[in-house]
């Protein structure tokens, strides 16, 4: 197995070659607007997966990889030219979805922000549904509560007098 720092390098130039060769452009009609964005080397420096994007619609992507999977053996042969390996690694193109996940995600900041402001509109004309201040505090005395001390003195008379009776 290569090192790994080797593998990171060597992906760093095949992804070097093969976006300067698409530049000076290939022969094929069906290629489009096409950027490389990544290139990943296994360890063993035999297979190296070229990930790319295509701007345009879905047409233009499909034509520009049937372009690509035409041209990897010419890109391959241009790789080994230019790389210092014993063996020239094969190449897989992959169509990097970051386009599509990037507006994805887009579209889920959107609605959070859409539902945040709903939210917040409903909080602006939001009344308590108790009190305003829902804690505890200490009750004032009032002329209701003097009727339930009243109450008290004739539970407590009622209590001495079972007292006194049970102890005959």
């Amino acid at each position: 197995m290569a090192d790994p720092q080797r593998a990171r390098k060597l992906a760093d130039r095949i992804k070097e070659i093969v976006a300067r060769r698409l530049d000076k452009g290939l022969r094929d009609p069906r290629l489009g607007f096409v950027t490389i964005t990544d290139v990943r080397v296994t360890g063993d420096l035999q297979h190296a997966t070229v990930f790319y994007t295509v701007y345009g619609t879905e047409e233009e992507r499909r034509d520009s990889a049937a372009a690509l999977r035409a041209a990897t053996g010419m890109l391959r042969s241009e790789v080994g030219r230019n790389i210092t390996a014993r063996l020239t690694p094969t190449l897989e193109f992959i169509l990097d979805a970051i386009p599509e996940n990037a507006e994805h995600i887009s579209a889920l900041l959107r609605e959070a922000r859409a539902r945040d402001e709903e939210t917040e509109a409903l909080a602006s004309t939001a009344e308590y549904a108790g009190d305003a201040d829902p804690y505890v505090k200490p009750r004032e005395l009032d002329d209701e509560d003097d009727d339930w001390d009243e109450f008290d003195d004739e539970a407590s008379d009622l209590a001495d007098d079972a007292e006194a009776g049970g102890s005959r």
